[in-house]
C-alpha cells in the first residue's frame, strides 16, 4: 500500500473544474424509500461525530453553509444529498457514529440506514471514510469499515484536521493506518490527509474524485 498518489496538473484541473460550480442541497433522508432514483454517481462521507464531516464538504465545495455544521456531535442523523447543475455527481454526507449520548434506538435507526443505504446503492461508486489525524482509527471506525467490506462498498480513507500535527507525526499517522487497511477487503490503498482550517490536501481530494467521475 501507498501513502500518497502524485496527481497530474491535468487531473487537478479536471477536480478544480469539477468543485468549481455552485453547489446546492437536494435532499435529506431517513428512510429507504426516500432515496433519490439511481441517476449519475454518488460518493459519500463518513466519519465518526465530530470528526470535521461537514466542514470538509463545505470546504470541498466551496460552499461554508452546504452543510450543516454544529459543536454538537450527531447532529447529521440521515442521509443528506447535495449536487451541482450539469453535474452527474452527487455527495451524500452521511451520518456520524460513535455518538455515546445518542438514544440507543436512534444509533440502531441510523446503523440500519446505512447498511441498507450501502448494500443497495448501485450509483455508490465509493465511501470517504474520515478519520481525525490527531486520534487514528479507533473501534467504532473499524465497525464502520466492517459494514462496509461487508456491504463490498470501495471506501478511502480521508485523514482530517492534518494541520494539527508536524510532518512526521502526520507521516507516522498514515503509515499506521495503512497497516490497519491492508487488512480490510474494500479498502483503498491511498490516504490523503486534509485540513479544512488550512486548505491541505483538498486538491488532492477533488482530484480523486474527480477520476471517479471520469470512470463512470
Amino acid at each position: 500500500m501507498s501513502s500518497e498518489k502524485e496527481y497530474s496538473a491535468e487531473q487537478l484541473e479536471a477536480g478544480r473544474l469539477l468543485f468549481a460550480r455552485p453547489w446546492e442541497f437536494i435532499t435529506s433522508v431517513k428512510e429507504m424509500h426516500q432515496l433519490p432514483e439511481l441517476d449519475g454517481i454518488e460518493i459519500a462521507f463518513a466519519g465518526r461525530s465530530n470528526v470535521g464531516k461537514s466542514s470538509l464538504i463545505n470546504k470541498l465545495t466551496g460552499k461554508k453553509t452546504l452543510a450543516r455544521t454544529s459543536n454538537t456531535p450527531g447532529r447529521t442523523q440521515m442521509l443528506n444529498f447535495f449536487g451541482a447543475e450539469h453535474s452527474i455527481l452527487k455527495i451524500v454526507d452521511m451520518p456520524g457514529y460513535g455518538y455515546a449520548e445518542a438514544p440507543k434506538g436512534m444509533v440502531d435507526a441510523w446503523t440500519s440506514l446505512i447498511f441498507d443505504y450501502l448494500r443497495g446503492r448501485s450509483t455508490l461508486r465509493r465511501v470517504f471514510s474520515l478519520i481525525d489525524s490527531r486520534h487514528g482509527i479507533k473501534k467504532n471506525d473499524l465497525d464502520a469499515m466492517a459494514i462496509l467490506d461487508k456491504s463490498a462498498v470501495p471506501y478511502q480513507v480521508v485523514l482530517t484536521k492534518a494541520d494539527k500535527l508536524k510532518p512526521g507525526q502526520l507521516q507516522r499517522m498514515k503509515d499506521e493506518t495503512l497497516k490497519v487497511l491492508a487488512k480490510r477487503p474494500a479498502a483503498h490503498p491511498e490516504v490523503i490527509a486534509t485540513s479544512s482550517e488550512k486548505g491541505n490536501g483538498l486538491d488532492d481530494l477533488r482530484a480523486e474524485i474527480a477520476q471517479l467521475v471520469s470512470y463512470g
